[in-house]
């Protein structure tokens, strides 16, 4: 009988320790959800890795808190729906931070902003007005803040908004004919369009679009209602990342500026 006891308590013991290592485990991993198509800040290199500076940030915040990234590939205006559902614990792909985002996740602080602009022809004399635009087809990623901009600006005064799933669709279709437009942020424009052979006909016009209603105060990470524990400890890496200067060595890396939000 006390053999039978003592193998009955060491059975415990045993699945003791071994739930307390799964949950060891699922504390020491960071799942970051992201749509690896709009670089420089989130794209795969040729041979499939996940690389831009959200990538690297991603990194940099796991090696600061000692947990091992994994990254969830997931479809941009699916991303909110996705966190929700628990595939992964933070958004990490370009998403600016908004009123209406705001009512379904939390945020972290901003951790950088970057300019939203529009891009035409160089020769179309277009310009980011509703003037200008009027009867003109704008292109722009769907679920997008700038999305948001366009309809609630644009659209009710005839211009025509055509979401995009991929945002290389958007120049696909600019360089085609089948838009007069397309309204981005500015680093993405520029890396992923504007220096490439397809995209030397076209160029930023007019002045950044502004309007913190829609556009927001910047880029940050999303993360469930409630988990405020994970949110300050994000932040608390992050705030260290921009004391040291990582981030903004990494600004520099990507953008030849910092862009750091302070």
């Amino acid at each position: 009988m006390f053999r039978k006891l003592q193998l009955s308590l060491l059975l415990v013991a045993a699945a003791a320790a071994s739930l307390s290592t799964v949950t060891t485990q699922s504390q020491e991993t960071l799942r970051f959800g992201i749509e690896a198509a709009y670089p420089p800040f989130e794209s795969k290199s040729p041979t499939g890795q996940l690389q831009g500076f959200d990538v690297d940030v991603g990194n940099a915040v796991c090696a600061k808190l000692g947990m091992k990234c994994v990254w969830v590939e997931n479809a941009f205006d699916g991303l909110i729906p996705a966190l929700q559902a628990r595939k992964f614990d933070v958004i990490n792909s370009a998403m600016n931070i908004t009123e209406k985002r705001k009512q379904s996740i939390e945020f972290t602080k901003p951790i950088y902003v970057v300019p939203i602009v529009m891009v035409a022809r160089r020769a179309s004399g277009l310009l980011p007005d509703v003037k200008s635009l009027q009867g003109k087809r704008v292109g722009v990623l769907q679920a997008s803040s700038q999305e948001d901009f366009l309809k609630r600006h644009w659209a009710p005064a005839g211009v025509t908004v055509v979401p995009y799933a991929d945002q290389d669709q958007v120049y696909a279709d600019l360089v085609a004919g089948r838009l007069d437009a397309a309204v981005q942020e500015a680093q993405t424009v520029q890396d992923g369009f504007l220096i490439k052979p397809a995209g030397h006909e076209y160029a930023i016009v007019g002045k950044p679009l502004s309007d913190p209603a829609t556009l927001g105060e910047g880029t940050g990470w999303g993360l469930r209602k409630g988990d405020k524990v994970l949110v300050a400890k994000v932040d608390a890496a992050l705030d260290a990342l921009k004391k040291d200067g990582t981030l903004s060595s990494l600004s520099q890396k990507y953008f030849k500026q910092d862009i750091i939000a302070r």
